[in-house]
């Protein structure tokens, strides 16, 4: 398998997973800033021109939280999908609402700080996203009150991708509130298997 991924992305998510399930892939870095991901021969493994992207033979899959999900597929030796109805659907929903409700407030923020040209960016929208954020993050503190993982007594997918987004959330200071949210995503980053948080990524490019 050939992994594609650029430190501090997404593809945490899925470097997350890969080293849980302890199986060999090639990791090929994307320099997203030097503009890797705009080259043709990127183009073509991913018409969208972004990271992460996971090649298993003739299959390429984008998207990191449909590689998490594909990998877990893969290797159900490893249980990091439920195999029970309820607790599947319990997981679906708990990634969805990670995606869309979470991430998506924290893309509006940081595209509204840095990633848009200056004369774009709208400060308000910094404010009303950052609200949006905070407020969905305590549905989630009440969800995970008693609980050591998002779903079940055991770690899935569902786990990578709600610490990383934590995390994301935490650098943009919005976890304040949320106690419990933040423990889980320090007891999450201590397992063994994990990857390197986002801070640790942006000084290991800057380092470069």
């Amino acid at each position: 398998m050939k992994f594609y991924e650029f430190a501090p992305t997404r593809s945490i998510r899925v470097r997350w997973t890969l080293q849980e399930l302890g199986v060999d892939f090639e990791a090929i870095t994307v320099d997203l800033k030097g503009g890797e991901h705009n080259r043709p021969e990127f183009r073509k493994i991913n018409p969208a021109g972004k990271v992460p992207v996971l090649v298993d033979g003739d299959l390429v899959v984008t998207e990191s939280v449909a590689i998490v999900l594909y990998l877990a597929e893969k290797y159900p030796q490893k249980h990091l999908l439920p195999t029970d109805l309820r607790q599947r659907t319990e997981l679906n929903r708990w990634l969805l609402f990670t995606v869309t409700e979470l991430e998506q407030p924290l893309w509006r923020i940081a595209r509204h700080r840095s990633l848009y040209p200056e004369a774009l960016r709208l400060p308000a929208d910094i404010d009303l996203a950052s609200r949006e954020f905070k407020a969905m993050a305590t549905v989630l503190e009440e969800h995970m009150r008693g609980r050591q993982f998002v779903v079940g007594d055991g770690v899935t997918v569902a786990d990578f991708v709600l610490a990383y987004t934590l995390d994301w959330g935490n650098e943009a200071k919005l976890l304040g509130d949320c106690p419990g949210l933040l423990s889980y995503m320090e007891r999450m980053y201590a397992r063994p298997n994990a990857p390197p948080r986002i801070a640790q990524a942006l000084a290991s490019i800057a380092a470069k």
